[in-house]
């Protein structure tokens, strides 16, 4: 569904997946085609008919294991460095991507197919052990007709969601639970630099209310979806998916638009666990990941760009999904070395 589609990392972690993650004993050779087991988030999507080519192709059977947000998937990883229960991960994104290193839970490898990634997207490869796969824009969304039939003019820059004229119209997520919570947080940190927590403030005076959630704030609290507040932070993709969850007959176009200063990109990665013993077969499957097929699936099925360029996108996107032009982002170091300081700070602004 819509809701679980948008769920990505957040920094809080299942106990009960870290259980599981945690639990030794990697993967086993196999005797003819290789069995792969590939370790996700719980928002991962792929067509079957995919893996079964996948199969016919290569003769890997492909095991897909989730476990939980990508912050649980990877705390899991992390406590099974070195001796995995699976052989790919994928789904760590730029937000959590030096943990990774630093913990050295990959192997090094990236596809072979890794120069028909968009150049943007490939400069941080973990010193050459992840691949990207997708990436998507963490934006602040527009319910158009509320601010059309009240003549209020609609916001152009972040910064404008401090003034009077948008007291009690914003919706954010709490960034220590919220995937997109996280990333308009960091938005704001590469924005403002040293101003970061004065904009917070500023906002908290100006009524901005906080969900713990995506889906409590975009379904709940948005009025788009029947709420009061007429901006929330989601994603650039979010208007797309509007017209195709919509009941038929579809809307000729999504009733939200996007603000497209003050976005955060999100890049995912997929990558071979360190002390596989599948490590070809494993190889095999990040190539996959960014094969073709693969990757023109990403955009309907997860509601994503594909990281390989040129890839045709379907007309629901080339229609309505907004290219965000100057997207922020921060060093995946900086954002490690930073990021409890960042979040305890951010709770004393906002009195959580």
């Amino acid at each position: 569904m819509f809701s679980s589609v948008f769920k990505k990392i957040a920094v809080l972690s299942a106990a009960s997946s870290l259980a599981l993650l945690a639990a030794c004993g990697s993967s086993q050779e196999q005797a003819g085609p290789a069995a792969v087991t590939l370790l996700t988030h719980d928002s991962f999507v792929v067509s079957e008919a995919l893996v079964a080519q996948l199969k016919k192709e290569t003769g890997i059977t492909l095991k897909i294991t989730t476990a939980g947000d990508a912050g649980a998937m990877l705390a899991g990883a992390v406590l099974a460095a070195g001796s995995p229960s699976a052989d790919v991960m994928f789904g760590v994104d730029n937000t959590l991507l030096a943990k990774a290193t630093n913990a050295d839970v990959f192997s090094a490898y990236t596809s072979k197919n890794l120069d028909l990634v968009s150049p943007a997207l490939k400069t941080d490869t973990g010193n050459g052990v992840v691949t990207p796969i997708d990436y998507g824009d963490v934006c602040i969304n527009i319910d158009d007709a509320w601010f059309r039939k009240r003549n209020v003019a609609v916001p152009t820059s972040i910064d404008q969601l401090t003034q009077p004229a948008y007291k009690d119209l914003l919706v954010v997520q709490d960034p220590a639970t919220s995937s997109p919570g996280l990333a308009f947080m960091l938005a704001t940190q590469a924005k403002f630099g040293d101003q970061w927590l004065s904009y917070w403030k500023q906002l908290e005076a100006n009524g901005v209310q906080v969900s713990g959630s995506w889906t409590d704030a975009y379904e709940s609290a948005f009025s788009a979806s029947g709420g009061t507040r007429p901006l929330v932070v989601s994603y650039a993709t979010s208007p797309p998916a509007e017209i195709v969850y919509a009941a038929n007959p579809k809307p000729k176009k999504p009733s939200t638009s996007v603000l497209t200063d003050g976005c955060y990109r999100q890049i995912e990665f997929a990558g071979v666990l360190r002390g596989t013993q599948n490590e070809s077969a494993a190889q095999q499957v990040v190539d996959w990941l960014l094969s073709p097929a693969v990757q023109a699936d990403l955009p309907l099925s997860m509601f994503v760009f594909p990281a390989r360029a040129n890839t045709p996108l379907p007309e629901v996107f080339t229609k309505f999904a907004t290219k965000v032009p100057n997207p922020l982002q921060l060093p995946a170091t900086v954002v490690d070395a930073n990021l409890k300081t960042w979040l305890n700070q951010w709770d004393e602004v906002m009195n959580r």
